[in-house]
């Protein structure tokens, strides 16, 4: 943030600057400009030509300026803040170039030579530097030189589009002298790829090259390459980094991706059949190099073509030579033509070099010169990255007469690495800070829970948050169940049903144990329970958990669980459709066991009490509500067997209800190692709920319509 400066602060930075404070006694004294001036600074010799601009306003200087029209102030800035206040116009506002840097400046203040040191801030500003500064060609072109035929071979790998067999690159191979040229297509670049085509499709035909020269891919410096060349006495050479120019065997490739272009739309899907080809018909054509073709700087004679098979060319004399002479005439044709050749080659070369060096502005560097390097180990898209790294390098070496300059970080010892002179960037008037990069932080992926947490399971003495997941078992309390049966009744059916309580008969109704509900006894291969065990597991009679005939506020209970009952029944009548086809296989169980237990001579009354364990009201509220006999079902499963049939109402009577023992306290915080699957326990408590509630409502009908049945047979 650039501070802010008082007129009184202003006017004193202008005092002590002694070439601004000559001027301001020079204006307060009214004396002319010195005669002498040999001994006065630049500034302020150039500050004299502008005496007539400049004007004192509140003790500040000032120098007008007329623009479109308008007469402006400049403010005559101190040497001491020129600095200051270029970075504020600069860096603050965007590294903007030198011609709105200056704007920005001349509208606001004035000082001698601005325009110079403004265009010496913007070209030394270390991050426009990094960011903007174009690659320049600084070093001249450099010919590669043969005079033989295998004295220096290239190769490289060229990617197309996958033909229908999924082929996409080709291995190219060519001759420097001669530019004859091979192209293999090959399923990948592995390194045990380039070995086999190199030592099956070129050294068995053509012999063993002086030199080997290809780029730094990993498939050209692996180990079995090197381990070939040694074998067979090939040097193995490779050019710079990031330097194409360096490999001879591009200009073949733009050459082929030229003809395979040419292909027909139906060819170019299975271009892999005309590679080989195309290259042939390349070999036996004129190079524009050399003058001649390559086939005939290879072998020493012109390739026979399809067309002269076709018209009988060429056409021969009848004369027979023999061996040696053909020899003889072959080397002396070959000497003449290689000699040709290098001529022509030469002659190209000069004429290439005085074109590129035209564009060139030769600057070698010096051992110790400090450097950037071009950045391009970049990936995706980098659109906003610097065009140079920002480690600064220090020349080390150079390779000779070439371009090649060996390079390593300053102040280090390594890693060293060997550039081209157009991937180096002169920066001695780079500052030794290195700019300090921002740590990058990992990614730390939000902790998710499993189950969310309502809340009203949280502790009720909970006092401390806490971000790790919390957990919650479901308790699993001991509990009273009742069987509570809804009242579906015509008119007639409840007059005999009130006149059955009116007898002196009655019949038993047993009650349903009170049993732990456990967490393995969840019953998830079927809807139904197990009505089998009924038989094994006889019910015993609880005489506390009777109720008096006339308790209203047991009536009234059950008047209200049934419409509790009648609502469920609403929710799940699609689902009690499916469960009936298998609830028919039991009936016939169901009625046997209702007529053992109506021979029974005990007794009881219903009491209910809530399904969570909630304690029932005391008073009764509703005493109007009407009062039937309810028929309970009988239900049964792997702990439990319930039978319940017509009978009279006890004479015995509780003075309260009763209530549910279960004690409050909050549950306690569980890991998933502790608890298991929450969710899974989740579902196997709504599952079993699910099933509770269609056998008591299927049997609760079933059971009620037998008795009504019983009863008009019986009447």
């Amino acid at each position: 943030m650039f501070p802010k400066y008082s007129d009184a602060e202003l006017a004193r930075l202008q005092q002590a600057d002694p070439d601004i404070s000559g001027i301001i006694k020079m204006i307060q004294s009214g004396e002319p400009a010195p005669a002498c001036l040999k001994s006065e600074s630049l500034e302020f010799r150039l500050m004299l030509r502008e005496m007539s601009r400049f004007e004192l306003k509140d003790g500040l200087l000032y120098r007008r300026r007329q623009c479109d029209n308008k007469q402006m102030y400049q403010l005559v800035l101190p040497h001491v803040l020129k600095s200051s206040v270029l970075s504020s116009l600069h860096n603050e506002m965007g590294h903007v170039g030198v011609e709105r840097t200056l704007e920005l400046a001349r509208s606001r203040f004035y000082w001698p030579k601005m325009s110079s040191d403004v265009e010496s801030k913007v070209k030394t500003c270390e991050r426009c530097v990094k960011r903007k500064s174009q690659p320049e060609k600084a070093a001249p072109l450099v010919s590669i030189k043969t005079s033989r035929p295998m004295e220096l071979v290239c190769m490289d790998f060229l990617s197309l589009e996958p033909d229908s067999h999924n082929t996409k690159d080709v291995l190219v191979i060519t001759d420097h002298f001669t530019k004859y040229a091979i192209a293999i297509p090959t399923k990948d670049q592995k390194a045990t790829t380039v070995a086999r085509c190199l030592w099956e499709q070129f050294l068995v035909h053509y012999g063993f090259p002086e030199r080997l020269h290809s780029d730094q891919g990993r498939d050209f410096e692996s180990l079995i390459i090197k381990e070939l060349c040694t074998l067979v006495g090939i040097k193995k050479t490779r050019t710079s980094p990031y330097h194409p120019r360096g490999n001879p065997v591009e200009r073949f490739n733009r050459t082929l991706l030229s003809m395979l272009g040419t292909l027909k739309e139906k060819e170019k899907k299975k271009w892999r059949e005309y590679v080989k080809p195309l290259a042939h018909a390349y070999n036996c054509t004129r190079n524009d190099v050399t003058g001649f073709s390559p086939y005939e700087l290879m072998f020493g004679r012109q390739p026979r073509l399809p067309i002269d098979i076709a018209f009988g060319l060429p056409v021969r004399d009848s004369s027979v030579t023999s061996h040696s002479q053909y020899v003889k005439n072959l080397k002396s044709y070959l000497t003449a033509s290689y000699q040709l050749a290098m001529s022509n080659a030469k002659k190209v070369a000069d004429k290439n070099k005085r074109r590129f060096d035209m564009r060139v502005r030769e600057a070698s560097l010096e051992i110790g010169d400090r450097v950037l390097v071009r950045n391009l180990r970049l990936r995706s898209k980098h659109k906003l990255a610097d065009r140079w790294e920002s480690t600064v390098y220090v020349v080390q070496q150079r390779a000779g007469d070439l371009p090649v300059y060996t390079v390593c970080p300053e102040g280090q010892d390594g890693p060293t690495r060997t550039l081209h002179r157009d991937l180096l960037l002169p920066c001695g008037f780079l500052s030794e800070v290195e700019e300090e990069s921002e740590e990058t932080r990992p990614i730390i992926k939000p902790r998710t829970r499993r189950t969310p947490i309502q809340p009203d399971e949280r502790p009720l003495d909970s006092e401390e948050e806490d971000d790790s997941p919390l957990f919650y078992p479901v308790e699993m309390v001991e509990t009273e169940a009742r069987v509570r049966e809804p009242v579906s009744m015509t008119l007639p059916e409840r007059e005999m049903a009130t006149e059955n309580k009116t007898s002196p008969q009655t019949k038993s109704s047993p009650d349903l144990e009170s049993v732990p509900v456990e967490k393995g006894s969840t019953n998830l291969t079927g809807n139904l329970p197990d009505l089998t065990l009924n038989n094994s597991e006889p019910v015993e009679n609880n005489p506390m958990e009777q109720e008096p005939e006339n308790n209203p506020c047991a009536e009234t209970e059950k008047h209200v669980d049934w419409m509790e009952t009648q609502n469920d029944v609403t929710e799940l009548q699609s689902s009690t459709h499916t469960s009936l086809s298998e609830m028919g296989r039991d009936e016939q169980l169901i009625e046997r066991e209702q007529e053992q237990l109506t021979t029974s001579n005990s007794s009881h009354e219903q009491t209910i009490v809530g399904a969570e364990g909630t304690p029932l009201p005391s008073s009764c509220d509703l005493a109007d509500a009407p009062q039937t006999d309810l028929n309970q079902p009988a239900i049964a499963d792997d702990h439990v067997s319930v039978e319940n049939t017509d009978g009279a109402i006890s004479d015995q009577s509780m003075d309260t209800v009763r209530r549910s023992e279960r004690s409050k306290r909050p549950p306690r915080k569980f890991t998933y190692p502790e608890l298991g699957n929450p969710l899974i326990s989740f579902a196997q408590t709504l599952l079993e709920g699910f099933n509770r509630v269609l056998v008591e409502t299927f049997e609760s009908n079933n059971s009620f319509e037998r008795k009504n049945m019983k009863g008009l047979m019986s009447i």
